[in-house]
């Protein structure tokens, strides 16, 4: 029985990938860096992300540039309403705090994240929200999830992990959690990572029944699950 849901944030809750995508290679552009489908890949789920950019940028700006001017573009993206939750997703965390407490484990900037838990009015629903700052390991290291576990209260084999990315996969499965993975956009996760997962779903709404069962009492051991 799993006591407690930590979810990720960007594109397991809400919609954000291709905006910070948009912003990430403004910044990188105004140092001479082409953005390309393969920056694309690389941003994605990276726990390092500011590290990632100010590396394209051959040393004319530094990750917490990056952090500073990211941040301050991704909080004008959500108050101007161009990010927002995926279809579902609200229910999704309402749902949870149906069964126990919720945190949140991101690598996103806490005042991005605030900013739109504020918007959705959930951030008094998370119980530990753990950011980008908070931690000196991203994703796919364990640190993000651990440290949400301990904000809960309780132990990470007692909690579900909800996450998009291979890398915030790995990340919650090295913590000691289960995890119900809902692929970006429906992508099909690599074979390396595919059989991590205790239940797939396409898209936040089709997780909910998923979620509930996951979290609700039964006998016998753990069965995978998958929705198509």
């Amino acid at each position: 029985m799993h006591r407690a849901t930590i979810f990720d944030l960007d594109d397991t809750l809400v919609d954000s990938g291709d905006a910070w995508a948009r912003v990430c290679a403004a910044f990188a552009a105004r140092h001479g860096h082409h953005w390309g489908p393969e920056d694309d890949t690389a941003l994605h789920g990276n726990g390092d992300w500011a590290t990632f950019v100010a590396g394209l940028c051959g040393g004319a700006a530094s990750p917490a540039e990056v952090v500073e001017t990211c941040t301050t573009a991704m909080t004008g993206e959500v108050a101007a309403g161009r990010v927002q939750a995926l279809p579902g997703a609200v229910d999704l965390v309402l749902e949870a705090g149906r069964h126990g407490p919720v945190g949140l484990a991101t690598a996103s900037p806490r005042r991005y994240v605030l900013a739109f838990l504020d918007k959705l009015g959930l951030a008094g629903r998370l119980r530990a929200v753990v950011c980008g700052e908070d931690t000196a390991r991203g994703k796919p290291a364990p640190d993000a999830y651990v440290l949400a576990a301990a904000g809960i209260g309780v132990p990470p084999s007692d909690c579900l992990a909800v996450e998009d990315s291979p890398n915030g996969i790995r990340s919650a499965t090295a913590a000691g959690m289960p995890v119900l993975a809902i692929p970006r956009g429906g992508t099909s996760l690599p074979a390396a990572v595919a059989h991590l997962p205790v239940a797939q779903a396409p898209d936040a709404a089709a997780a909910l029944p998923l979620l509930n069962r996951l979290l609700t009492p039964r006998p016998g051991p753990l069965v995978h699950e998958r929705l198509a």
